[in-house]
C-alpha cells in the first residue's frame, strides 16, 4: 500500500451536514456524533450553510477527522446543499445527517462493514431510532436488502439519505437530488427510487441513525406544495404505477392535501382513484373526516406527528 493511502477495508468518508443556522447546540451535537464515530478511516464533515454566510459550528476536529464549512452556492434548500456538500467532498464513500438528527456512534464501523461483505449492493442503509417528547421508538429494518419493488410499494421510511452511506461510485451513476423537485419535498423518496433501480440497498437492521422528532416538520401543512411535488414525482416516475397499493399511497396523500385544502371535488375525484387501486388504503379513512368538516387536515396531522407518523 502506498504511503499515506487509506487501508481498503477502511476507505475515508465524507459526511454532509446541511443547516440554516437555526439550531446551533443540534448541529454540533450532529457534529461531534461524526467525529466521534468508531471507525478507523478518515472522516471529512462538510457542513453547508444555506444561506449567503456561514455560521460557527464550534467543535473542534479531533485526530482523523476534518471539517469544513461552506455555503450552498446551489438552489437552495435541502437537494442543492446536499449537492453543493458531495461536490467537495474526499471521501470514497458519502453520508449525510440533518443537523437536528445524529448518528450512533458505530454506524459508520457497521455500515462499511457491510459494504465490504456485499459489494454487489449499491449503498448501505440502517434502523433508525425516534426521540423526542413523549416518542421513544426503534425502527428496526427487518430485511436483509431493499429492491426497487420494496421502494415502488412502501415507502420504507429507514431508507433515507440520513441512514445511508453511499460508494462514490454509486453516486456517480444515479446522480445527485433533484433540486427541481418542488419545495425539496419527497427528495428523499425521489432519490431512493433511483438508488434502488441502480443497485439493492444493503441494510444493517440495528437503528444506528438517531432522528430529533419536534412533532412538526417545514413541510407541515404545506398543502399546495405536497400537492405539486406529488404529482411531479409520479410524472419523473412512471415505475410507481407497477404497484397499486404504492401509487395508492401516494394518490392517497394528495387526496388528503386536497381535502385539508378545502378542494373537496378534487379530494374526492382523487379519493375515488384511490379506492379502485386499493380499498384498504389507510389515507382513505384519514380524508373522509377531513372531507366531512369533521376534523381539519392539520389537527389529524399534528396527531399523527405527535406518535412519530405522517399521513
Amino acid at each position: 500500500m502506498a504511503e499515506g493511502a487509506a487501508p481498503v477495508d477502511h476507505p475515508p468518508v465524507s459526511v454532509v451536514i446541511t443547516t440554516l443556522g437555526k439550531r446551533p447546540e443540534l448541529l454540533a451535537r450532529a457534529v461531534r456524533h461524526v467525529f466521534d464515530q468508531d471507525y478507523a478511516g478518515h472522516v471529512q464533515c462538510i457542513v453547508v450553510f444555506d444561506r449567503p454566510e456561514v455560521g460557527e459550528v464550534g467543535v473542534e476536529p479531533p485526530a482523523n477527522r476534518e471539517l469544513v464549512v461552506i455555503t450552498n452556492s446551489h438552489h437552495q434548500g435541502l437537494p442543492g446543499g446536499r449537492n453543493c456538500g458531495v461536490e467537495i467532498a474526499k471521501g470514497e464513500l458519502l453520508g449525510f445527517c440533518d443537523d437536528d438528527d445524529y448518528w450512533r456512534l458505530d454506524k459508520l464501523r457497521l455500515q462499511v462493514a457491510l459494504l465490504n461483505a456485499q459489494p454487489d449492493v449499491g449503498a448501505v442503509a440502517c434502523g433508525a431510532r425516534i426521540e423526542g417528547p413523549g416518542i421513544e421508538r426503534d425502527r428496526p429494518l427487518d430485511r436483509e436488502r431493499v429492491t426497487l419493488e420494496d421502494v415502488i410499494a412502501d415507502r420504507v421510511m429507514e431508507v433515507h439519505p440520513g441512514s445511508l452511506l453511499v460508494p462514490r461510485a454509486t453516486w456517480a451513476a444515479v446522480g445527485g437530488l433533484d433540486e427541481h423537485i418542488p419545495g425539496g419535498y419527497a427528495e428523499d423518496y425521489e432519490w431512493v427510487l433511483r438508488l434502488a433501480a441502480y443497485k439493492p440497498i444493503g441494510i444493517v437492521p440495528d437503528p444506528l441513525y438517531v432522528i430529533e422528532w419536534h412533532g412538526q416538520s417545514y413541510y407541515f401543512a404545506r398543502w399546495p406544495m405536497i400537492i405539486e411535488a406529488l404529482r411531479y414525482l409520479m410524472v419523473q416516475h412512471p415505475e410507481l404505477a407497477r404497484s397499486k397499493t404504492g401509487l395508492a399511497r401516494i394518490h392517497g396523500q394528495i387526496a388528503f392535501a386536497l381535502a385539508s385544502s378545502r378542494k373537496r371535488g378534487e379530494a374526492l375525484r382523487e379519493l375515488r382513484t384511490v379506492i379502485r387501486l386499493n380499498p384498504r388504503e389507510k389515507r382513505i379513512v384519514a380524508t373522509l373526516p377531513v372531507l366531512l368538516g369533521v376534523v381539519s387536515g392539520e389537527r389529524l396531522l399534528a396527531m399523527a406527528q405527535k406518535r412519530g407518523r405522517g399521513i
